[in-house]
């Protein structure tokens, strides 16, 4: 029996939201994107480039996907609702939701963060709401290049909560794969371990596989997870597994020598150069970071449980202070970062 076709609305198509798009739009899904003004008229001029680590190099053409701003024509014919914007948007795209969608359309967070399923479904009660992760970092072409170029730079899966009749069926596709997660909550407190290393790229102005080559870079992410990890311990919370690894054993891994870290980490390194993070991006056009819902996640959960977290104080803190000058990355050092962390200390 052929699936019944389903019309999937990306609600904030940005870097993840076009690739995902893309590549359920190329798998013949009938997608539309809803998207800021810049990224509709990239996609209605030249297109869409759909690229990957694993060599897939495709192209949607002008007008074979439909792109709007405007949400109530996205999202009232809309069966699934993927949300794919900035934490920070939460909130704002929730009521968009409830103002345009229908009841029973399906509605999965693939966000950041450890809360947007919960922020979305006290903005949506009585509808189906999933929390999702997306693992894989996308990269997207500079303004200017034609057609708009989305590449998935990292491997990894998509977990949707589990409860949906053959939801993930319905969005694995060709360069996309997805499964369901019985235990969502340990998953997206586990994505948000390797997720405080968003804030080091950006503040590093390195590509990520260039910064975690680095020892000294390992050193201060090692000492984030370690603070995170006592901050779970206390609240009674267990990360699933990342990259294979336990999360107990992560700080130590990152804390090997390089030859050793890139032997026994392959998987964590398998990136492409060209990738950084979106705090990076965020830092670069001058626009909000996602600080508050990594670090800050974790510092909240520290406060509670009463456990000490002055190294995740001090990353957030520079962040801050970096999207308050808005010149971009600051380019700081690992030791820069170590000594001002010593100095507030003091």
């Amino acid at each position: 029996m052929a699936r019944q076709e389903k019309t999937i609305v990306i609600a904030g198509a940005g870097s993840i939201g076009c690739y995902v798009g893309g590549c359920l739009a190329l798998a013949g899904r009938k997608v539309i994107l809803l998207a800021r003004p810049r990224i509709e008229a990239a996609v209605r001029k030249a297109g869409l480039r759909v690229s990957d680590l694993d060599g897939r190099d495709r192209c949607i053409a002008p007008g074979a996907l439909t792109v709007t701003t405007d949400p109530a024509a996205a999202l009232s014919g809309a069966d699934i609702v993927l949300v794919t914007v900035k934490s920070g948007a939460t909130e704002e795209m929730g009521a968009l939701i409830a103002a345009h969608a229908r009841l029973d359309a399906t509605v999965v967070s693939l966000q950041n963060g450890v809360g947007n399923a919960e922020r979305l479904r006290a903005g949506l009660p009585g509808r189906r709401v999933f929390a999702g992760m997306v693992p894989f970092n996308v990269v997207r072409s500079p303004g200017g290049e034609a057609p708009l170029r989305v590449h998935r730079a990292s491997e990894g899966k998509v977990l949707i909560e589990d409860g949906a009749a053959d939801l993930a069926g319905q969005l694995a596709v060709e360069g996309l794969a997805v499964e369901t997660h019985r235990d969502m909550k340990s998953v997206l407190w586990g994505k948000l371990l390797m997720n405080l290393n968003n804030a080091l790229v950006a503040l590093s102005d390195l590509p990520l596989a260039t910064e975690l080559a680095d020892r000294r870079w390992r050193l201060v992410l090692s000492g984030q997870m370690e603070e995170a990890l006592v901050a779970m311990k206390a609240s009674g919370i267990k990360p699933a597994r990342i990259a294979g690894l336990r999360p107990a054993l992560l700080p130590k891994v990152l804390r090997l020598p390089d030859w050793l870290f890139k032997v026994l980490a392959r998987r964590m390194l398998a990136i492409d150069p060209a990738a950084r993070s979106s705090m990076w991006d965020d830092l670069q056009h001058g626009r909000p970071t996602e600080i508050d819902e990594l670090q800050g996640a974790i510092l909240r959960l520290a406060h509670k449980a009463g456990t000490r977290a002055p190294l995740l104080e001090q990353v957030t803190a520079l962040v801050r202070e970096a999207e308050r000058e808005k010149q971009g990355s600051p380019g700081l050092t690992p030791d820069a970062i170590m000594r001002a962390k010593a100095a507030q200390s003091r």
